[in-house]
């Protein structure tokens, strides 16, 4: 299995399929967002009162989205804006990155 997946930001949110939930936070409820660079890096928090955004259930299927419209707007990504982004896990950050998302 790879560790690579898509993930798009839109509206304000980023929105994961089932299996890329599933696959990097599994039965967790919260994330960090950082901007690294022109990264993008998705923290798991593994302990609830860590804060972070919460990552909601979006549809039956068991997709999810992050609703982190402030994230977004300080880097420059406006709601109408919609971006599909690769991103894959490092073991180094301990985190969903995708690269270059702020180019």
């Amino acid at each position: 299995m790879s560790d690579t997946c898509l993930v798009t930001v839109r509206r304000g949110a980023l929105y994961f399929k089932r299996d890329v939930y599933e696959r990097f936070f599994n039965t967790l409820d919260n994330v960090i967002l950082l901007r690294d660079g022109n990264d993008l890096v998705v923290l798991p928090v593994r302990n609830p009162s860590g804060g972070g955004y919460v990552i909601k259930l979006r549809t039956a299927a068991g997709d999810r989205a992050v609703q982190a419209a402030d994230f977004f707007r300080d880097q420059g990504i406006e709601d109408q804006m919609e971006m599909t982004l690769p991103a894959t896990w490092s073991v180094e950050r301990a985190a969903l990155v995708a690269a270059s998302a702020f180019d």
